[in-house]
């Protein structure tokens, strides 16, 4: 019984979890189109170029207590209510360091118009702290609906204002105004569906006994950021904000498409990996499963927006964005394997163990800016491609700790993933050569999209592949 129950509330999860990533990136696809017709790649790179200040200031003020609550095995109010003032206080903080810090931020890129922006920009981190509790308790309690919605009713007012605002000439102002409304309107959503309300009691001793795990989580996320970002800050400072632009854009797109298949799985992962983290035969066969699900739609998303690219940027954002495509296309190969190693991290963090979440993305962080930035006069593409070699290789790394962990070997995740990697590999040459005299742009982007998911629900159907048979049958019986 309790087998059928975590399955069929992982089913759910994995359910609302992909219906939500879908439908916010076709609003994001929608509004982004918009925004890209209208303005230009210096205004993306204006706002890229301060994303990293934003992330990491995000980081410290949620400190990894929304893990830590999630990781918990009996809470209380007053573990909530601490979470919620410190995250209050130490963002106001880090919001007046920054609001000081501005005009040095905007001479390091030699843009002084960076301060007022920045000023702006980072209202928006100190508006989602309001909402940390809140989300810690949606995600503790399994409750993906309830952020789904949150999420999409967030996209939809942002985007209108977003829009409204390019359209009228405000540029960048745009862009960050929309950020900005976007984080305040999932705060009222988080505060509408959960129970939970802060009180004026400001007791931060429940921190104690969270701090030690989640202070390797900060850390971490820092360092996550730093990775991810890296390659915007180093652009910002050697190259034109225009080239800054490019990989913004570039950048959204990649992040709509890997972000679909991770926000599925990371809304479910780490509190179902916890639940069955006393068993370790089941915590197994529970990791195994998802890690097949996960490169079963990994794969073929990110090869298949990569095959797309071209078309995909001439139609919907212009031709003036054609130096984006280059960059897409190394981006999103790299992208196919990070829902998979979020799903490892996941495994880790549930085990407990995020000092070696932590050291072990300090090492790729680290990493990372050394070759990047001993790179950087080689072009663009160079350091991309570098750049996207060692996030894949680095899954080298995590296996080993995972292995350590749950006792899967290196040829059992291998089999896991391999078919599955080769079966998009093999639709997406074959696509290619296929449809390569269709000089049409329209008809191309439509063949290569139509034929590639025929191709690869074929080889699934004749492999009689269980995750395809599972995926399929969930579907029909929801229906």
């Amino acid at each position: 019984m309790a087998e059928e129950n975590l399955k069929d509330k992982t089913a759910k999860g994995l359910l609302w979890g992909g219906l939500s990533n879908g439908v916010q990136q076709l609003l994001n696809l929608f509004f982004g189109i918009f925004l890209a017709r209208i303005l230009n790649s210096e205004d993306y790179g204006m706002v890229g170029m301060l994303s990293i200040f934003s992330l990491i200031a995000g980081s410290l003020q949620e400190s990894g207590f929304t893990a830590a609550l999630a990781n918990k095995r009996a809470i209380t109010h007053k573990d909530y209510n601490a979470v919620f003032w410190f995250s209050t206080f130490l963002s106001a903080f880090l919001y007046i360091i920054l609001f000081f810090c501005a005009p040095l931020i905007a001479d390091f890129y030699e843009k002084p118009e960076l301060t007022a922006l920045a000023r702006y920009s980072f209202l928006g981190f100190f508006i989602a702290s309001l909402g940390i509790a809140q989300n810690a308790y949606l995600f503790r309690n399994l409750m993906v609906k309830q952020k789904s919605i949150s999420l999409i009713i967030a996209l939809i007012i942002s985007g209108c204002i977003g829009v409204f605002m390019a359209y009228n000439g405000f540029a960048y102002w745009g862009i960050a105004t929309q950020s900005i409304v976007y984080v305040a309107t999932i705060d009222i959503c988080y505060w509408y569906f959960s129970k939970w309300r802060p009180t004026l009691s400001f007791d931060f001793s429940p921190l104690k006994g969270m701090i030690s795990f989640s202070s390797k989580l900060l850390v971490t996320n820092i360092f996550n950021h730093i990775n991810n970002n890296i390659l915007t800050v180093i652009l910002g400072k050697f190259f034109t904000e225009k080239t800054v632009g490019y990989f913004t854009q570039a950048n959204k797109w990649n992040y709509m498409g890997h972000s679909l298949v991770s926000g599925m799985v990371n809304s479910v992962a780490q509190p179902v990996l916890l639940s069955v983290s006393d068993d370790s035969e089941r915590q197994l066969r529970v990791f195994r499963k998802m890690l097949r699900f996960t490169a079963f739609v990994a794969f073929p998303a990110m090869l298949g927006l990569s095959l797309i690219a071209p078309e995909l940027i001439v139609i919907t954002i212009k031709a003036k964005w054609l130096p984006s495509v280059t960059i897409l296309q190394i981006l999103c190969i790299g992208a196919s394997f990070i829902p998979i190693t979020n799903l490892y991290s996941n495994l880790i963090i549930s085990k407990g163990k995020s000092n070696i979440y932590m050291w072990n993305t300090i090492a790729l962080g680290l990493l990372q800016i050394i070759m990047m930035t001993c790179l950087h006069s080689y072009g663009i593409n160079v350091m991309l491609s570098i750049y996207v070699t060692i996030n894949m290789l680095w899954l080298l790394i995590w296996h080993y700790f995972v292995w350590k962990e749950i006792r899967i070997s290196f040829f059992m995740a291998l089999k896991d993933i391999s078919f599955f990697a080769a079966a998009a590999i093999f639709t997406m040459v074959v696509t290619y050569f296929v449809t390569e005299s269709i000089s049409n742009m329209y008809l191309l982007i439509a063949s290569k999209i139509i034929i590639a998911a025929i191709l690869y629900i074929f080889i699934m159907w004749i492999s009689r592949s269980v995750t395809f048979r599972e995926s399929i049958n969930y579907i029909f019986k929801r229906k």
